[in-house]
């Protein structure tokens, strides 16, 4: 049975991102993990009578099994509680299990940590090799997933997100909409963006996936991508994570963080495989 880990700090966002992973659990038939991670080297305020947090934190999780449990149709909701940081444990949970996403709110204040996941929500996706969907604080869009945005450019990786968004679109009988974005006159690249945008569709249309085809002239994609969900009401924008290597460690680079920071829809990150292949040498 697949999990899907759900980031919890009793937030609303991180409600919001619980009630998106029950949709998607009863669609995939997946348990949902609801992980809550406790940072020893912070002091937690609590927003209920009780003083300690771990106390606290397990009622709240208790609490929200039995609000929820009910939603999920044939699987179960479950929780852990880990300690250390929010991003590392997130990570390492998701690894040993072998989840099949996680799916966290990218603004959250609870009375547990301010910003708990909002401020990890990067490291959370730079450190993943499961792919993540991230949802901004007040998205209140059909859970249901009906249209997804598949945005293609010229980077090599950009195709190794069709086969995650095919998967969702069987779950839903979404509709794909491939956007191959020229950022350049270069008549070159935009062959080879044309190329790649059709190799996507030449494999939904295998798969007997409903997609549609666009091409558009961007300066932003990020700006572009946005303003082309919002004219078809999207439900997902899916995207790779481009990442900026330094000598310390991998962060997500400044397109993806745009996008995620400011899409007004869910977005699912996925690490590129010749990223992954670096991480694990």
């Amino acid at each position: 049975m697949k999990d899907i880990i759900v980031g919890i700090d009793f937030s609303q966002c991180a409600i919001n991102a619980l009630e998106h992973a029950i949709n998607i659990a009863n669609h995939s038939k997946s348990n949902v993990l609801l992980l809550f991670v406790h940072n020893t080297q912070k002091a937690h305020k609590t927003i209920y009578k009780y003083t300690d947090a771990m106390d606290e934190a397990t009622k709240l999780l208790e609490e929200l099994i039995v609000k929820y449990q009910p939603q999920l149709i044939k699987t179960k909701i479950t929780f852990k509680i880990r300690e250390g940081r929010v991003y590392n444990e997130i990570v390492n949970e998701a690894k040993e299990r072998k989840a099949y996403l996680i799916i966290i709110g990218t603004h959250g204040a609870s009375g547990f940590e301010e910003m708990w996941i909002g401020s990890n929500a990067y490291r959370i996706i730079s450190a993943s090799t499961t792919p993540v969907i991230t949802i901004r604080e007040g998205i209140k869009i059909d859970r249901d997933l009906k249209r997804i945005i598949l945005p293609i450019d010229s980077t090599l990786s950009s195709r190794q997100k069709v086969p995650h968004a095919m998967t969702l679109a069987k779950l839903y009988k979404a509709e794909i909409h491939v956007i191959a974005l020229f950022h350049t006159k270069v008549k070159d690249v935009q062959d080879m963006i044309i190329q790649y945008s059709q190799q996507a569709c030449d494999y939904f249309e295998k798969n007997q996936i409903n997609f549609v085809l666009k091409s558009i002239a961007t300066k932003n994609a990020t700006e572009t991508t946005i303003e082309y969900a919002r004219e078809i009401d999207a439900n997902l924008i899916v995207i790779m994570t481009e990442q900026v290597s330094t000598p310390a460690n991998f962060f997500l680079g400044p397109l993806a963080q745009q996008m995620i920071h400011q899409s007004p829809f869910p977005v699912m990150s996925i690490q590129p495989k010749e990223l992954l292949r670096v991480l694990s040498r």
